[in-house]
């Protein structure tokens, strides 16, 4: 059984310019093919509401639905370290609901920290969580859960004012006591500064090679979500074709009666079916019409 990584552990790859391999998962199952992968660390994302449930967005997630997501991946990876992805209004109307919902993802999902969406607005929500004992990854650059303040799901920090405004809110983040802290589709060359400037460990996902690590939805690079193919992720597999090739040959199958074959049927002991036989042909196996007894 190995270790579980710590925050520390993640200190100290930062330091050593080890790269932290990070990645989404939504299930038991693709939690435990994480884990035995050996990942650093699992994010149960709310992007789970497109890749899972087929909404538009995030913004419908609810807290259970995150709840439930987090802790079936807790069970399917114990070994691996697990972020909770605090979905649209748990943490944004005031400090002391972020606090509660926070600690619901810790006592009910055994997770070891929580993320959420923001830089300089939400400092107050991530202090207040912090000083109530637990851990936090910030997230800026891209942020789904604002993206219609942002003009939509599109890159951030590509000109100086909004370079300058990513830094700040990144300072912002690691002030407020954040432990992480996620880059979303933002310029390499600023995601690197960022890097650089701050001491705690910055993630990327769209945000170029020069951060602490990577992160990819795991329904992107296996292939399983083919809505739409966000341009940072890339492809390790085609599971979506793969699925639909074996679900069409089970389709051709049982229409044409070749499954099951006999292998596949859990037979009669033979005396027993003889038996069986003699019982139907003396008339006592007859059904009796529906509705009599």
């Amino acid at each position: 059984m190995r270790k579980k990584k710590s925050i520390q552990d993640f200190y100290m790859m930062k330091e050593k310019g080890e790269p932290i391999t990070f990645i989404t998962s939504y299930d038991y199952p693709t939690a435990t093919f994480a884990e035995k992968a050996g990942m650093d660390m699992i994010l149960v994302g709310d992007s789970l509401g497109m890749c899972v449930y087929g909404y538009e967005g995030t913004m419908p997630v609810t807290m259970d639905q995150m709840i439930v997501h987090s802790d079936a991946v807790r069970r399917g990876a114990p070994n691996t370290y697990v972020i909770g992805d605090m979905p649209f209004l748990s943490y944004q109307t005031t400090d002391e609901a972020a606090v509660e919902n926070a600690g619901r993802f810790f006592k009910e999902a055994r997770v070891d920290a929580v993320k959420l969406e923001g830089g300089v607005r939400v400092a107050s929500r991530i202090k207040a969580i912090v000083d109530a004992g637990m851990l936090v990854m910030g997230h800026i650059g891209l942020t789904p859960q604002s993206s219609s303040q942002l003009g939509g799901f599109k890159a951030q920090g590509r000109t100086l004012d909004s370079a300058q405004a990513q830094v700040d809110d990144a300072l912002a983040v690691q002030e407020a006591g954040a432990a992480m802290i996620l880059l979303e589709a933002i310029p390499p060359e600023v995601a690197g500064y960022i890097r650089d400037t701050l001491t705690i460990p910055v993630l990327s996902i769209g945000a170029g090679p020069y951060c602490d690590g990577q992160l990819l939805i795991v329904s992107d690079m296996l292939g399983i979500f083919e809505a739409f193919t966000p341009k940072f992720v890339k492809r390790y597999a085609e599971v979506a074709k793969v699925c639909t090739e074996a679900l069409t040959a089970y389709v051709q199958d049982v229409r044409n009666r070749a499954f099951p074959e006999p292998k596949h049927i859990y037979p009669m002991i033979p005396e027993e079916l003889i038996k069986f036989k003699e019982w139907v042909a003396a008339g006592k196996g007859k059904i009796p019409p529906h509705g009599v007894s």
